[in-house]
């Protein structure tokens, strides 16, 4: 795998951790730099561990994750999207709940890996240095999502009183696209 190919798998891993991090960067009213380092890291960490788990455990359980990943992760993401657009609704609640507590942020990050994982198998074919490759994975993903947390803070200010709701709308969103969109390619596309 050359530079230019590690680099288009690398992003386009990172997209839902991306789209994730906006979403989060919306539901908080004020940012702390230390929660978008926070954030960025644990993204950027799981997308590379998750390959390298992938590559270690072989094709049998990635087979079972290549099945359901979709599906666990779109009841993840629907079940903290629907409970952010429930808790932004309630006028009693004056505080945001914040997306960067460590629970929420394991959840997440396991969530917006899965598809990560199952790459990690295509690597145990590849004639790929394994260590460089997943290093490379994680510092893409710190470096986009670093970024999107502080864009959906700033997009947040204007859209204050919807913020948590739009960051519950876009994570269902991710994991409608997570579970329906393998299954609309081959229509789309063609065979």
């Amino acid at each position: 795998m050359n530079i230019a190919e590690l680099t288009l798998t690398a992003i386009g891993l990172a997209m839902d951790a991306v789209a994730v991090s906006i979403a989060s960067g919306l539901s908080v009213k004020q940012l702390r730099l230390r929660d978008a380092f926070k954030m960025a890291a644990y993204f950027g960490f799981f997308q590379a561990i998750m390959p390298l788990l992938g590559y270690l455990l072989g094709l049998s359980i990635a087979q079972w994750v290549d099945a359901y990943g979709g599906l666990i992760a779109f009841v993840v993401l629907l079940a903290l999207g629907v409970k952010m657009i429930v808790e932004s609704r309630d006028a009693a609640a004056e505080r945001i709940h914040s997306p960067f507590r460590a629970n929420k942020l394991f959840v997440l990050a396991i969530a917006t890996s899965l598809d990560a994982f199952a790459v990690g198998v295509s690597f145990s074919l590849l004639q790929t240095g394994l260590v460089a490759t997943v290093a490379f994975i994680g510092v893409i993903t710190f470096a986009l999502c670093l970024p999107a947390v502080w864009f959906g803070a700033r997009m947040g200010k204007s859209v204050a009183r919807y913020a948590e709701a739009s960051g519950g709308l876009v994570l269902i969103v991710i994991g409608c696209k997570i579970l329906f969109w393998p299954l609309l390619v081959p229509f789309i596309f063609g065979s």
